[in-house]
């Protein structure tokens, strides 16, 4: 996985518009934020949020639970969920998208 194909994902995630054809489930949203983490700064390194912060919680755990993860894996499974997303969402603003990506 090159870092430009990385990268190249991680503005196409935060590009997508909110209220937009192709929307992240919570499950996607946890994915990319795990890997994206991973990738760029490796194992957890920050204390469990507090009790009553349960967003704060998810993204930890889930950070957490690919705790080992190589830099390289981590990028490489976060291109895949996205190709993925955007290969379901099957628009023509997707296959777009997929073509750009495959082309980084």
């Amino acid at each position: 996985m090159s870092q430009a194909k990385f990268d190249k994902a991680v503005s196409i995630i935060q590009s997508l518009p909110k209220d937009g054809p192709i929307k992240p489930t919570q499950d996607d949203q946890l994915s990319f934020y795990k890997y994206f983490k991973q990738a760029t700064i490796g194992d957890v390194n920050t204390a469990r949020p507090g009790l009553l912060d349960f967003v704060g919680k998810a993204k930890w755990d889930a950070w957490k639970g690919v705790e080992g993860t190589s830099k390289e894996d981590a990028m490489t499974k976060y291109v895949e969920n996205l190709l993925e997303m955007l290969k379901k969402a099957d628009t023509e603003e997707s296959k777009k998208l997929v073509a750009e990506l495959e082309a980084a």
